[in-house]
């Protein structure tokens, strides 16, 4: 409202206090968060993330390399009923298709060669909390495969195991490509596409909320001051 119209328009106290509280509660959710901004873009992600947090569904997580994706899937976890469970992250870009498999699911002792004992894959690590896949987007068709029967079954195997194991685990997938592009070009499954992508948070790049900047700029000197005094006090 401009000046003129404060001062001509009769504002009830109910709807001052609710705005109050309002901004607030979004001040004390981007504390616990993490998620730093002020532009109505960052402002829809806290609004989104607050709402889809209690909720079990899988969430697909788009925006580019160094947006804060993990700092949202973190959020989900940390706003949701399992915050009190395992938070397991694991960067599906970062390992070749053989390493990865076992990674999720684990392996039994003699699966492959140098599995010298048995080992928990990260969804059991995750069991009862909350396992963000990030780049999700580059995993192999195979992988694929096995990770739609664990959305869909809530049970896999380990690598080289006979016996399924059940779990309860919410994923929370991260990609910084357009994975509905990757489906018309028959590079990743359309079924596990739709079963990743039950709720959505797009993350926008700090290009287009350029308002943002001078927050992150003063978090980021409030952050490393504290770093720099409890090394040389």
């Amino acid at each position: 409202l401009r000046v003129t119209e404060v001062l001509t328009k009769p504002v009830r106290t109910e709807e001052v206090v609710a705005v109050a509280r309002r901004l607030i509660e979004r001040r004390r959710l981007q504390e616990r968060t993490g998620i730093v901004g002020e532009s109505a873009a960052i402002q829809e992600v806290l609004v989104r993330t607050e709402q889809m947090a209690p909720v079990a569904s899988t969430v697909l997580i788009q925006g580019e390399s160094g947006s804060g994706k993990e700092l949202v899937a973190k959020a989900l976890h940390d706003l949701s009923h399992r915050r009190g469970r395992a938070f397991i992250a694991i960067n599906c870009a970062a390992l070749p298709e053989s390493l990865l498999e076992s990674e999720l699911f684990g392996h039994e002792k003699g699966a492959f060669t140098g599995a010298a004992e048995r080992r928990l894959g990260r969804f059991e690590l995750a069991d009862g909390g909350t396992l963000f896949l990030d780049e999700i987007g580059e995993i192999s068709a195979n992988i694929q495969v096995k990770l739609l029967r664990v959305l869909e079954t809530r049970s896999f195997f380990r690598v080289g195991g006979v016996q399924a194991i059940k779990v309860d685990v919410r994923v929370v997938a991260a990609t910084n490509r357009s994975l509905r592009d990757s489906v018309q070009m028959g590079e990743f499954r359309e079924d596990l596409f739709y079963r990743l992508n039950v709720l959505n948070i797009y993350l926008p790049p700090l290009r287009e909320r350029r308002g943002d900047i001078p927050l992150l700029v003063r978090r980021f000197i409030r952050e490393n001051a504290g770093s720099v005094l409890a090394q040389h006090p």
